[in-house]
């Protein structure tokens, strides 16, 4: 029988020693995303802060949640792919907010997660290049939905009504990681 990662999280011997739920599918997404595929031996770590030791107490509750990670790994990709990726359901906007805060600490982990991949990213899509302006438009997304304080003043000083630039970028997010995740695999396979 498989264990969730909402098992795994849920286990109090394990508190605050893990990226929270939506850290860890934001910093999945990034890796899912990658255009060239990164083993998760190479990045698992980084979901409990990098340390060489990880702080399961038993090698199979360590199988359980690398067993997880990479399930949800195998879903996300596919499902950027088949441009079916959405958001997670706990991942919304806020009238009061902006987003909730599930939906920043997502784009918190999808940015984390987005460093590791960062050089190849920007090999395959030079400063200069028309695939550079969409891979900054979506970094740029996800920067304005982790730190909306900012993004909202940002936009009102050029502007634009904030809240309702909020709903398009969070609505067009889906398809831009889609998008970007093809992209890059057809770049790299050239």
């Amino acid at each position: 029988m498989s264990v969730s990662l909402e098992d795994v999280l849920n286990n109090p011997e394990l508190n605050n020693k893990l990226l929270t739920q939506s850290q860890t599918l934001g910093f999945v997404t990034a890796m899912a995303t990658a255009p060239y595929l990164i083993n998760p031996t190479e990045w698992l770590a980084y979901l409990w802060g990098g340390d060489e030791t990880s702080p399961f107490e038993s090698h199979q509750a360590f199988e359980d949640y690398a067993n997880a990670i990479v399930d949800i790994w195998n879903d996300t990709r596919q499902s950027l792919f088949e441009n079916t990726w959405q958001w997670p359901s706990f991942c919304q906007l806020d009238e009061q907010e902006i987003v909730t805060p599930e939906t920043r600490e997502f784009t918190e982990g999808l940015l984390q997660g987005w460093q590791i991949t960062q050089d190849d990213w920007q090999n395959l899509m030079p400063e200069d290049s028309q695939d550079n302006a969409l891979l900054g438009g979506l970094l740029l997304s996800i920067s304005l939905l982790y730190d909306p304080e900012t993004g909202l003043e940002t936009l009102s000083e050029h502007g634009a009504d904030g809240l309702a630039q909020f709903t398009e970028i969070f609505q067009a997010v889906p398809a831009m990681l889609c998008g970007i995740t093809q992209r890059g695999q057809i770049l790299a396979a050239e």
